[in-house]
C-alpha cells in the first residue's frame, strides 16, 4: 500500500520576491504483506514566476546503499531546464535526467542528496510526479509509472510574477533620497580607468516613478567614462544574482561597442562584466578577453534585441555565480541571444563559454562608456539587486 501526498505551499509575499512555493513529496506507508517498499522519496520545491522557476530537489534513498545515483522525471508542461547546481541535469524533450556531481554520489539507506535546477516555461508548469531513482520509481514497486490522477490541489497555470517591490534587496533605489543635483549617499560618481566629458546628475524633471531619476550624458570617444557606483558589496549574493532597472535613452544603440552597466568581477581580477550594445543590439561583454554574448555575427545579433528609445524600458538579468549561466529579459521577454546554459551554441555563447568561468560581480555601476562613436542621454530609475527574482 502506498500514499502519494501533494502539498501546495504559498510563501508570504515579500518585498524581494513574490513566488509560488510548490512541494511534491512521494511518501510511503507501511507496505502490505508481500508488497515491495518504495526505494526513494523526492521533495521537489518550486519558486515560480511568470516565465521562469527554480526548483530545489531532495532525494532520499529508502533502499539499499548506492555509490552513485541517477534521478529521472518527466515534465508535463513546457518547462525547460536552463541550469543546475550540485548535479548534472540534462533534458531531452520532456524527459529530465539528473546525475550526481561525484562528491555527493554515495547514498546510504536513509541518506539524502540535494540539488537545484533553474528553468523557463511559457504556458504551464505542473509538478512532475514520476520520479525514479536508478530506474526504480519513487513510491512505486519498480513497475509502471504511477497512473493515479493528481490531487485536485494543483499549482496555478499562471504563477504570479516576481514582485516589483524590492525593499529586502541589497540595492533598492528609486533615487528619491537624492536631495541635490549631484549623486550622493550610496551613489557616487566614478570614472573607471579614465574620465572624459560625460556627466551624471540627479534629474527631477524626468522619472519612471516618483520625482527623481539618474541622468547620464554619455559622450563618445575611447576612455570617456561616466558612471555612478553603488556602495553595496555584492560579493555575498547568490548563488544567482538578480538585477532589475528601468532605463530610458534617446539615441539608438550604435554599431560600435558601448556599455551602460558595468560590474567589477572578481573572477576577472576586478575587470568588468558589462551590459551594453554593439551592432545596434543589446549585448554582454567581458572586459578581460572582450568576449561577447551573443557572438557578433549577423545570426548572433539577430537573436538579441535593440533597446527601444520610445520611453522607459524594464531591463532584468540573472547571473549564476556558481555555474556561470546568464538570463536576460527586456520587460517580460527573455532575450534568446543573451542566455547561456553551459552548452555551447553557435552564434550565441560558443566563444563566451570557451574562454571564461563563472563570474562573481562585486558592485554595480550605471552610466556610459563608448569605445568609438556614440553619444547618448540615458536615465535610470527603480534599480534593484538581490538574491531573488525582482519583477518589472
Amino acid at each position: 500500500m502506498r500514499t502519494r501526498l501533494l502539498r501546495l505551499l504559498r510563501r508570504p509575499w515579500t518585498a524581494a520576491l513574490a513566488a509560488v512555493a510548490l512541494v511534491v513529496s512521494v511518501l510511503v506507508a507501511m507496505p502490505a504483506s508481500g508488497a515491495a517498499a518504495a526505494t526513494c522519496r523526492v521533495d521537489y520545491a518550486v519558486d515560480a514566476w511568470a516565465g521562469g522557476y527554480t526548483a530545489r530537489v531532495r532525494v532520499t534513498n529508502l533502499g539499499s546503499p548506492v555509490n552513485d545515483w541517477r534521478l529521472t522525471w518527466t515534465y508535463t508542461g513546457d518547462q525547460q531546464v536552463t541550469s543546475a547546481w550540485n548535479a548534472t541535469v540534462t533534458q531531452t524533450g520532456a524527459s529530465v535526467v539528473a546525475v550526481d556531481a561525484g562528491w555527493n554520489g554515495a547514498l546510504a539507506t536513509g541518506g539524502t542528496a540535494e540539488f537545484g535546477v533553474q528553468g523557463t516555461w511559457r504556458s504551464a508548469d505542473p509538478l512532475p510526479d514520476d520520479f525514479a531513482l536508478n530506474g526504480s520509481f519513487c513510491g512505486d514497486d519498480g513497475g509502471t509509472p504511477p497512473t493515479t490522477p493528481p490531487p485536485t490541489t494543483t499549482p496555478p497555470t499562471t504563477p504570479p510574477p516576481p514582485s516589483a517591490e524590492c525593499s529586502d534587496a541589497v540595492i533598492c533605489s528609486d533615487f528619491e533620497d537624492q536631495a541635490g543635483p549631484e549623486p550622493s549617499g550610496d551613489w557616487r560618481f566614478t570614472a573607471p580607468d579614465c574620465q572624459g566629458t560625460g556627466t551624471v546628475a540627479v534629474d527631477s524633471a524626468v522619472s519612471h516613478g516618483g520625482g527623481r531619476s539618474l541622468r547620464v550624458e554619455g559622450r563618445a570617444g575611447y576612455c570617456n567614462h561616466a558612471f555612478v557606483a553603488h556602495a553595496a558589496n555584492l560579493s555575498s549574493l547568490g548563488p544567482v544574482l538578480y538585477v532589475r532597472m528601468w532605463v530610458r535613452h534617446t539615441t539608438a544603440l550604435p554599431t560600435s561597442h558601448v556599455t551602460f552597466v558595468s560590474m567589477p568581477d572578481s573572477t576577472q581580477g576586478g575587470r568588468a562584466l558589462r551590459v551594453g550594445g554593439q551592432n545596434g543590439a543589446l549585448q554582454w561583454n567581458r572586459e578581460s578577453d572582450d568576449a561577447t554574448l551573443p557572438a557578433q555575427s549577423p545570426a548572433g545579433v539577430a537573436l538579441s534585441r535593440p533597446l527601444p528609445t520610445d520611453g522607459w524600458r524594464c531591463l532584468r538579468f540573472a547571473v549564476d555565480t556558481s555555474a556561470g549561466y546568464f538570463d536576460t529579459w527586456l520587460g517580460d521577454e527573455q532575450v534568446p541571444g543573451l542566455h547561456t546554459d553551459g552548452v555551447p551554441t553557435q552564434d550565441v555563447d560558443q566563444q563566451w563559454l570557451a574562454r571564461g568561468g563563472a563570474p562573481r560581480p562585486t558592485a554595480l555601476r550605471l552610466g556610459w562608456e563608448s569605445y568609438a562613436t556614440g553619444d547618448d542621454t540615458l536615465w535610470f530609475d527603480d534599480v534593484a539587486v538581490g538574491s531573488a527574482p525582482i519583477g518589472c
